[in-house]
């Protein structure tokens, strides 16, 4: 049987109305899902991005989000699940987009340093129109040597 799905906002409205006469907690293979039962039809909340029935991977995430909408009060289906499939998940794109971030962040802060130190260089600096100006007549004296 196929559940139908709604979103955040329809479920905030549906709070918001007194519509929701239960709700419930469900295992799912992979996490917990929320199980709207509205007069005599069921929903389950839909994940944004994907349109998927949402999982959470956490049990107390998911209260925390309920009692944030103002559910307190809630049933826990607990029939399917299984401990050890929460615990292979696992994101190794998210470990290297994180390692390149700090990387990346490492790197901004030495170059910082390496601005500031230049900055702060007491030696005599010379301007950008003098420096032209003195390497063009070095380069006029190579010409006239190479003749």
């Amino acid at each position: 049987m196929t559940t139908e799905t709604i979103d955040h906002s329809t479920l905030t409205r549906l709070i918001g109305n007194g519509s929701v006469s239960s709700t419930n907690i469900v295992a799912k293979p992979g996490g917990w899902s929320i199980q709207i039962q509205q007069g005599n039809k069921k929903f389950a909340l839909a994940a944004q991005r994907s349109g998927q029935v949402r999982l959470f991977k956490r049990l107390e995430t998911l209260v925390g989000y309920l009692q944030g909408l103002g559910i307190c009060h809630f049933g826990v289906d607990a029939s399917s699940y299984d401990p050890l499939q929460l615990k292979t998940y696992a994101r190794p794109d998210r470990s290297e987009a994180l390692k390149q971030a700090h990387e990346a962040a490492a790197y901004e802060e030495w170059f910082k340093r390496q601005v500031q130190i230049s900055i702060d260089d007491p030696r005599p600096s010379v301007s950008d129109e003098d420096a032209r100006r003195i390497f063009a007549a070095k380069r006029d004296a190579l010409r006239r040597r190479a003749r």
